[in-house]
């Protein structure tokens, strides 16, 4: 609230550390242990902040495996679980999500699942409905991370590794101001330099924060 209120009404430009809004695409192509390590981190280790986990998408091809494997481990985690329904038709313990939990920041144990047909639907409902903030592919399939990594429009993308990285001071920035979802404007002469903006790629094989 205090955020949107300072947007609204400041008289200069505002860079906002806003909400975190994190996916997770788990490809046809993912390592299912390394996808479920990845997802724990980056949801359980700190649920309460804004670079942790707050959906998952899943590829139909691989769903009726992998979404009880992810039903088990977050019930070890105390996580509750909201799913659409694809996903209850797996789990059926699954709690149906409402449209307002595909863009809610839980900030809390509480994690949305989603199936998906494709890669391109993975990148379409994470730009219509992320902060633009962390999102990750779990693929082995290097062609798939390249398309996520370009087209899925956030500050810092991620390969096979825990959105949890996002931190200034894990990227070697020292102390930390905030984490902007948003594009700077320039002002005055203008070269390449100043129509550019800032998108960390990492690419990693399962990395997770300690």
């Amino acid at each position: 609230t205090l955020i949107r209120a300072v947007t609204e009404q400041a008289y200069v430009p505002v860079i906002k550390h806003y909400k975190g809004v994190c996916h997770a695409f788990v490809d046809e192509a993912a390592d299912p242990a390394m996808a479920l390590a990845v997802i724990e981190n980056a949801k359980c280790s700190r649920p309460g902040v804004c670079n942790a986990l707050e959906k998952v998408l899943v590829h139909e091809k691989i769903a009726a495996g992998f979404l009880p494997q992810l039903a088990a481990r977050m019930a070890d985690k105390r996580v509750e679980l909201r799913g659409d329904e694809a996903v209850r038709a797996i789990v059926p313990s699954v709690r149906a999500a409402t449209a307002a939990d595909w863009d809610a920041e839980y900030l809390d144990l509480v994690l949305t699942i989603g199936v998906v047909p494709s890669l391109e639907a993975a990148i379409a409902h994470i730009n219509r409905h992320g902060s633009h903030h962390s999102d990750v592919i779990l693929s082995e399939n290097e062609k798939a991370q390249e398309r996520f990594l370009d087209e899925v429009d956030s500050a810092c993308v991620y390969a096979n590794a825990s959105t949890r990285f996002t931190d200034g001071g894990e990227f070697g920035m020292g102390a930390e101001i905030g984490i902007s979802t948003d594009k700077l404007h320039a002002r005055g002469p203008m070269g390449l330099e100043e129509l550019t903006t800032y998108k960390f790629v990492i690419q990693g094989s399962g990395q997770i924060r300690a």
